[in-house]
């Protein structure tokens, strides 16, 4: 009997295999985002408390009901060549209804997702740029950037092929209108 030969693997399945395989340090996450992996460390306490205001005022006042995660790993669509993307949100919010996060891997793809939500970090430009092209390429509806370097919260809407085709930019301290399925003014005055 011969032993069958295996196809070499290629540089976007090496990348990817070597990926799954880290084994961060406690607390970091590590992301494959357009063929990079970047390894950030534990969010600092401003960073969490806009998340908190965020995610509360997305539980208190949607007009849906939603379910959040809180660092869910997320298996996006890839541009032209290049592994799958793998991102972790900060937070990533679905209907209550769908369930979506109950039944999850580690990383789970992103049907249902309706919006996630970024605080920039160590390495902003991957935030405002990179993941930004990730999620639309995901097709997640909204993406919600808070750039703490800006003072500014941009929504990011209508996904198409690499991008979103709208956003809106409003510096800390004015109300940023979310559409349905939240379906209200995001309060940031106390972003400032």
């Amino acid at each position: 009997m011969t032993a069958m030969a295996h196809e070499p693997l290629t540089q976007e399945e090496v990348l990817l295999e070597g990926f799954l395989a880290l084994d961060t340090p406690e607390g970091f996450r590590a992301e494959l985002i357009e063929g990079e992996i970047v390894v950030a460390p534990p969010p600092d306490g401003e960073h969490e408390r806009y998340i908190s205001r965020i995610v509360r005022q997305v539980i208190k006042r949607s007009r849906t009901d939603m379910d959040f995660s809180g660092n869910k790993g997320l298996k996006l669509r890839s541009g032209e060549a290049g592994p799958k993307n793998h991102a972790i949100p900060d937070v990533t919010l679905a209907p209550v209804e769908l369930d979506i996060f109950g039944t999850a891997g580690s990383w789970m793809p992103c049907d249902g997702v309706t919006m996630v939500i970024e605080v920039t970090s160590t390495k902003p430009r991957t935030d405002r740029e990179a993941k930004r092209r990730c999620y639309a390429r995901g097709g997640i509806p909204l993406y919600l950037l808070v750039d703490r370097e800006a003072s500014s919260i941009t929504l990011f809407s209508d996904p198409e092929k690499d991008d979103y085709r709208q956003h809106c930019t409003i510096p800390f301290g004015k109300p940023l209108p979310l559409p349905e399925p939240f379906a209200f003014d995001l309060e940031t005055s106390d972003f400032l």
